[in-house]
């Protein structure tokens, strides 16, 4: 299962290793056995993933397409903040789901502009890298509209003078609130203003109706300004979905992406996947608790008795000092493939 979601190895070639490196029957069938007794196995994990996620102060969600095998195309969301990360799948692009799901959150929701995260009832950040990037565009395409050049340069002005604050104190808010002022006049001289062309006229509505929601990480510490966690932990998906994309039934995917909201979790905290697969912990943060111990040395034999390396004999004689077993603290590193 880690080669399978940490390298992307697909379950039949999973198979066919385990045959080749270790000569054990394994099929197919097994493997993907296997692959929903792991799911079940963690399922409380990753009920503690989502848990944890809606105690926090910021939770960043986006979501992405898939096609399945006999249904069609479906979704996964992704909800995140820096340390644990939790995929989900829905058959639909409707948001209805989100009301319960993030009932009790009390943070800030940091998302892109799609209408499904407007209802909701919590405080919320919008991606202004979403935002500039439809700016960028439409003066691109409408090089001779001055209003929105000019629309769009002062909400750049704005923004880099933010951005400037935080790269040289951080997400404060005692040092974001200089900014207020400035934040306030850009949308007053938008909203006053009358505008002729349509491109314009559409932004002067978006940040009208999004006011309450472009500027709200100033008024917290820690909120970002932009949707870019979410939008890497979905590309840990996208290099799968290349693979797999149309092969999958809603059953597997589900229970692929137990393992994969582990997996992206323990590079968030910076966790050796493998071996928290290895010690059986249910909880994260209980192997992040124990990880420090000293592991024991193997029990079984890694050299048969009687061999010795002749790099060892050598610095033996050399050193007169007497060989330390494998494992031992302070042993030399066996050769490749035996340690």
């Amino acid at each position: 299962m880690y080669e399978h979601v940490a390298h992307r190895t697909s379950l039949s070639n999973v198979a066919e290793k385990l045959k080749q490196y270790f000569q054990l029957p394994v099929f197919d069938p097994d493997v993907y056995y296997f692959k929903r007794l792991m799911s079940l196995y963690y399922a409380e994990t990753y009920q503690q993933l989502w848990e944890k996620l809606v105690a926090g102060t910021v939770v960043h969600a986006d979501e992405t397409e898939i096609h399945l095998k006999q249904v069609g195309k479906g979704y996964i969301w992704v909800f995140t903040n820096m340390e644990e990360v939790v995929f989900l799948y829905k058959a639909s692009r409707e948001g209805q789901f989100l009301h319960d799901l993030l009932k009790d959150f009390r943070g800030v929701l940091v998302s892109d502009f799609y209408a499904a995260y407007d209802s909701l009832p919590c405080a919320q950040q919008k991606c202004l890298i979403h935002l500039l990037r439809d700016l960028n565009h439409d003066v691109q395409h409408n090089p001779w509209d001055e209003e929105c050049k000019t629309l769009a340069s002062d909400f750049g002005k704005l923004l880099r003078a933010i951005v400037t604050t935080i790269d040289r104190y951080g997400l404060k808010k005692r040092h974001l609130n200089k900014h207020r002022g400035d934040i306030d006049t850009f949308f007053r001289a938008v909203s006053g203003r009358r505008y002729g062309s349509e491109v314009a006229q559409g932004y002067q509505q978006r940040l009208t109706k999004y006011r309450d929601k472009l500027f709200t990480f100033v008024n917290h510490d820690g909120v970002p300004w932009n949707n870019n966690n979410a939008e890497h932990a979905v590309k840990r998906l996208a290099d799968y979905r290349q693979l797999m994309d149309g092969r999958l039934t809603e059953v597997g995917l589900k229970e692929y992406l137990v393992l994969l909201s582990l997996y992206a979790t323990c590079k968030y905290k910076g966790i050796n996947f493998l071996q928290f697969l290895l010690s059986r912990e249910k909880s994260i943060d209980g192997f992040c608790q124990t990880s420090h111990r000293r592991a024991l040395p193997p029990t079984i034999e890694l050299i048969p008795d009687g061999f010795t390396f002749s790099r060892r004999s050598r610095r033996r004689d050399r050193d007169h000092t007497p060989t330390r077993p494998i494992g031992d603290a302070g042993g030399e590193p066996g050769p490749a493939g035996l340690s």
